[in-house]
């Protein structure tokens, strides 16, 4: 996600909610739409895809308050993708290039972010913090987003757990202490005196800053460059991490976690870590949303006359469900709060569906005892009802 995106999305319209809209109404049409819309339930389909990641992304910024609000007050002052000056500004409205306006992604910034991008924007709007002026310093980074994915089993999935994971991401160059410089000594840029930004004029009392060309927006310049970074002060950093995995994650999930990312430069904040959940599937259970599913065989006789039968559970005692006489194959039953955890604490239930088996061999008792069965029940006709109907379709 660019700074362009984050003015000129309406994540409002995205999700269908007003832009007064609740927490509590923005987190209910977030999970309605991603349930329509999940790569899941829509196998194949690249439009279903897109549109869950747009859903996804709407619902990152304005389900989160805080990014909410940076959001609203960008819109505010940016409307449409145009800046809009207030009551005695000359009257008019008139409209910058976003792409100008921006620029593109600095060196060692997010990737996919907006931390630090809209303050620069700002501060040079207003002629706050040109290059070389009285107090002027270099800005705080956000660090890069980073995305992993792990596989758990289904009973992990179902009950948490915590994970090794390795992950990749830009960092300090260890090599030269994240100067950039061989020997640790980099020169402040002359031609930002230090603070990574140039101010260029755009008419009407306003100055547009963007990231220094000649020192890449860092505010230093490496006399001697390093020969890892060749420069940069960053460079590619592997770590292993435990993360933990919540209770309840479905296949195919993504988890944020804030401030796990990669690093952030000169005092700016970390980037987040998004992990995509893979989840095996399980010989036995089934997962339905909160509940587990399971098939459980069980024989004619105890179909037809009732009986009480055992259901495994999912890494817990069995229990006993009761048969009712008469039961058809495929009858669903309950056992509640034996299926996953919910995000409250609570868990889900356990559908036990029914599946009456038909014996491939047959004793001599047992088939002299259906033989009976049969000529007791032969006036019954199971398909007469089914004939009825196709005759009066």
């Amino acid at each position: 996600m660019s700074t362009k995106d984050f003015v000129e999305k309406d994540y409002y319209k995205v999700l269908g909610v007003p832009k007064d809209a609740t927490e509590a109404e923005i987190k209910k049409a977030y999970r309605k739409l991603a349930r329509e819309f999940h790569p899941d339930a829509n196998k194949g389909d690249a439009s279903a895809e897109e549109r869950f990641k747009e859903i996804s992304e709407a619902n990152d910024v304005i389900g989160d308050p805080k990014r909410r609000k940076e959001y609203d007050e960008a819109r505010a002052l940016f409307g449409n993708g145009g800046f809009r000056p207030g009551p005695g500004g000359g009257g008019g409205s008139f409209n910058f290039d976003l792409g100008d306006l921006f620029g593109g992604t600095q060196q060692g910034g997010p990737a996919g972010g907006f931390g630090g991008g809209l303050g620069d924007v700002f501060g040079g709007l207003f002629n706050r913090g040109a290059a070389g002026g009285p107090g002027t310093r270099a800005q705080p980074r956000r660090g890069q987003d980073v995305e992993s994915e792990v596989t758990l089993s289904f009973t992990e999935a179902v009950d948490g757990a915590t994970v090794p994971l390795r992950m990749s991401s830009q960092a300090p160059c260890k090599a030269c202490s994240g100067t950039g410089d061989k020997n640790g000594t980099p020169r402040v840029c002359p031609t930002c005196v230090g603070t990574g930004q140039v101010s260029r004029g755009s008419g009407g009392g306003f100055s547009l800053t963007d990231p220094c060309a000649d020192c890449k927006g860092r505010g230093l310049i490496a006399e001697t460059p390093c020969d890892v970074c060749k420069g940069s002060g960053r460079a590619r950093s592997s770590r292993t991490m435990q993360v933990r995995i919540p209770a309840g994650v479905s296949n195919g999930q993504r988890i944020r976690l804030r401030g796990k990312g990669a690093p952030g430069e000169r005092g700016g904040p970390a980037g987040d870590l998004y992990v995509v959940v893979h989840v095996d599937p399980h010989p036995v259970f089934g997962r339905k949303d909160d509940n587990l599913t399971v098939t459980v065989p069980v024989t004619f006789a105890e179909a037809a006359l009732g009986a009480e039968i055992k259901v495994p559970t999912l890494n817990g005692p069995s229990v006993t469900l009761k048969l009712p006489p008469g039961t058809p194959g495929g009858r669903t039953m309950r056992a509640r709060g034996k299926g996953a955890v919910r995000k409250d604490g609570t868990r889900g239930d356990l559908l036990v569906t029914v599946e009456v088996t038909v014996p491939a061999e047959l004793s001599d008792k047992a088939r002299e005892a259906l033989e009976m069965y049969r000529e007791a029940t032969e006036s019954e006709d199971p398909r007469s009802a089914l004939f009825e109907s196709a005759k009066g379709a």
